[in-house]
């Protein structure tokens, strides 16, 4: 029988690739912005989920880290599209 978790965490995969496939033929650059921050949650997501199947409490560490790190650049290149630096 396969896992919930894993089950959760392979259907995150497939929305991850479809991000990057949005990121890659995006028309302008805020949807690729978008589509970037998309895959950033997804990522944190699938952290947090791997962190609760394989029972290791470090994973939810690196995650809540990596999300800071991606509102930052988030915010960065916002920023940077808007005109600002």
């Amino acid at each position: 029988m396969i896992d919930v978790w894993f089950l959760t965490a392979f259907i995150l995969m497939i929305w991850l690739f479809l991000s990057l496939l949005r990121v890659i033929l995006g028309p302008t650059a805020p949807d690729r912005v978008v589509a970037l921050d998309t895959i950033n949650t997804l990522i944190v997501a699938l952290m947090v989920i791997l962190a609760v199947a394989y029972n290791q409490i470090i994973y939810v560490d690196v995650a809540i880290v990596y999300a800071l790190l991606s509102f930052v650049t988030t915010l960065y290149i916002a920023k940077y599209l808007e005109g600002g630096i």
